[in-house]
């Protein structure tokens, strides 16, 4: 029978958390060239990495003079810290981790799929429950020191993910009702403050209000939406929005 503390656990979101076989091993990697060295590793598998790409993702357009003999070295350290097997290949690197291993990232990815999927099957407690875990951890920033296109392209996904997951989270309290409608109109508000333009959200947020007795507050989130998309875009609310507005007159 497998031991529930084997496996690998990791948190690149937020503070920095490496844990193998139940063993908090984040000290291993006190270094920031380190730190990033193994996220790269991780989001990239089972795919090895050439080392040229490792080169650039660390040290960008200022190697030192001999990139490869540096790398060489932070891969010593990592696997004299944590184990030889962690890191193994030469011309192409690639990171060996026990099973299961849970990555935040992938979980934050899995999830905020899954909260969408119980959308729209109307499974309001899996929407409920996957996408508040996807917000939990898209919410945090992701490797905060590293740098360059590949962060950077992480940090857009996550966006994305933070975005999406709000809004499966705050549809699930509506639908939910009752003690959940706060945390619709909390999610509501928290998206439209990532993503002030998406109609999506102010709809989220109207009817959030509504459902809870504020019917001018909710009238009030669509004309400033209204004057927003008229100021910035030149455009008007789309239908929904406008037929949304349209019953909360009536």
């Amino acid at each position: 029978m497998r031991n529930d503390r084997e496996g690998a656990r990791l948190q690149l979101c937020g503070t920095f958390i490496v844990e193998l076989n139940g063993t908090r091993v984040t000290s291993a990697f006190p270094g920031r060239q380190t730190r990033v060295l193994v996220s790269y590793l991780v989001l990239a598998r089972p795919n090895p990495v050439p080392r040229d790409t490792l080169i650039d993702v660390l040290w960008g357009d200022d190697p030192p003079v001999s990139a490869g003999g540096a790398l060489s070295v932070l891969v010593s350290k990592v696997r004299a810290a944590a184990g030889a097997e962690l890191i193994n290949g030469r011309s192409q690197l690639a990171i060996s981790l026990p099973e299961p291993t849970v990555v935040d990232v992938e979980v934050a990815l899995s999830s905020v799929h899954t909260a969408e999927s119980a959308i729209v099957t109307g499974d309001w407690r899996r929407a409920w429950s996957s996408g508040l875990g996807a917000v939990f951890i898209a919410r945090r920033p992701f490797l905060p020191e590293a740098t360059g296109p590949w962060a950077e392209s992480w940090r857009r996904r996550l966006a994305d993910v933070q975005v999406r997951a709000l809004e499966c989270y705050a549809t699930a309290c509506l639908e939910l009702g009752g003690s959940e409608l706060p945390g619709a109109e909390r999610a509501a508000r928290e998206l439209l403050e990532v993503a002030p333009f998406r109609e999506s959200g102010h709809l989220l947020l109207m009817r959030a209000l509504s459902a809870r007795g504020n019917r001018a507050e909710a009238i009030a989130v669509y004309e400033r939406l209204r004057i927003l998309l008229r100021e910035e875009l030149g455009v008007d609310p789309d239908q929904a929005m406008q037929q949304a507005y349209l019953r909360l007159l009536n």
